[in-house]
C-alpha cells in the first residue's frame, strides 16, 4: 500500500489515499489562528488497520508545518491526541505554560 495523506482545501478536509483510493477523511474548518476538526470517517472496509490514526497523525503533522493550533472537536482526534503526548503542543485548549527561569 503506498498510503499518503494529504489536504483538500476545496472540500475542507485532509484525505488519506492509497493508490488513488479513498480510505478515509477528517473534515475540518480553518481559520487564520486554528483548525478545528470536526469529524473523523474511515472506509468500514479498512477499519481496525490504523488508517484512521494515519489519517490523524499526517494531517497534523502538516498543521504543525503551518504553525496553526488544533481544536478537536471530533471524538476520534481528540482521543488519538490524549495517546500521543509529542502532539500535545497543537491543542488549542492547553493551558499555558507556566515555566520561568
Amino acid at each position: 500500500m503506498a498510503i499518503t495523506v494529504r489536504d483538500n482545501p476545496t472540500e475542507h478536509r485532509y484525505e488519506i489515499m492509497d493508490d488513488g483510493t479513498l480510505l478515509g477523511h477528517a473534515a475540518y474548518q480553518r481559520t487564520t489562528q486554528l483548525i478545528v476538526f470536526t469529524h473523523t470517517e474511515v472506509d468500514p472496509a479498512v477499519e481496525g488497520r490504523g488508517i484512521g490514526g494515519q489519517l490523524v497523525q499526517g494531517a497534523l503533522d502538516d498543521v504543525r508545518t503551518l504553525g496553526l493550533a488544533v481544536l478537536p472537536v471530533c471524538p476520534f482526534v481528540q482521543d488519538w491526541m490524549s495517546r500521543h503526548p509529542d502532539y500535545a503542543d497543537l491543542d488549542y485548549r492547553r493551558p499555558p505554560s507556566t515555566v520561568t527561569d
